[in-house]
């Protein structure tokens, strides 16, 4: 083996070696598979709902619920904290809104059910006593007011006897008495003659209306019963008068 021949084999020694020495080294290690992802917790889900949702007032109802994915349930109003699942009676004295809150590591959800209560109508008013005949009488029949030493009616005579007649006719089982009376002036003898025309001319007024003759009779006490005492014009016009009195 020539000088030549001996070098290149032991060059090509040397590189065989290397070779070895490179391929003998240690791997590098594979890099780890992804840790799988755990699910996100389930959301919670409710329901809520009422044996009734339309009550009288006292009445009640049940009402019902039903949850998933829940670790709390909350019912308001007045209810509180309530089992994943159930049902209560509630009596709600006006309309109510009934609401569920389910709470858990997803999260939240709600349900609500409306529940009317019909309002009772006030009672009927207290009917008011029908007026008797004497309430009515006093009310409707008016006196017939005179002039000084006259019996003529005069326009708001007219105006008192019409709305008397119109009583009477009404109600045409009243029979009344007409009292003639007169001031404190003038005899006593007078008087009575002048208060029984004044009696006669009303009587003859309310015949004019209609009203039956034989329901109205007249009686004349003069001055002997005034209305007033004073002194006075004033008093001596409510003295003046045919005055009506209902017969019994």
């Amino acid at each position: 083996m020539n000088t030549r021949t001996r070098t290149y084999t032991k060059a090509l020694m040397i590189g065989l070696l290397a070779l070895g020495a490179f391929g003998c080294g240690k791997k590098a290690a594979a890099p780890p598979p992804p840790k799988a992802q755990a699910p996100p917790p389930a959301s919670p889900t409710v329901t809520l709902t009422a044996s009734s949702t339309s009550l009288n007032k006292g009445d009640s109802a049940t009402l019902t619920w039903s949850s998933t994915n829940a670790t709390q349930l909350n019912l308001t109003p007045g209810v509180g904290t309530v089992a994943p699942e159930g049902s209560t009676k509630v009596t709600p004295d006006s309309s109510t809104t009934y609401t569920i809150t389910a709470t858990g590591p997803g999260g939240s959800a709600d349900a609500s059910v409306s529940i009317t209560v019909a309002t009772p109508p006030p009672p009927p008013a207290a009917k008011a006593p029908e007026p008797t005949m004497e309430e009515l009488f006093m009310r409707e029949v008016q006196d017939a007011y005179f002039d000084f030493n006259k019996s003529d009616i005069r326009p708001d005579a007219r105006e008192a006897l019409t709305r008397t007649g119109d009583f009477l006719k009404k109600y045409p089982q009243v029979k009344v008495t007409i009292e003639g009376h007169c001031d404190e002036r003038g005899s006593t003898e007078y008087n009575i003659a002048l208060g029984d025309r004044r009696a006669q001319s009303t009587r003859q007024f309310l015949i004019s209306l209609g009203v039956s003759a034989d329901r109205m009779t007249t009686v004349s006490y003069g001055k002997e019963r005034p209305f007033c005492t004073d002194h006075n014009e004033d008093c001596w016009q409510k003295n003046r008068r045919g005055h009506f009195i209902m017969a019994q």
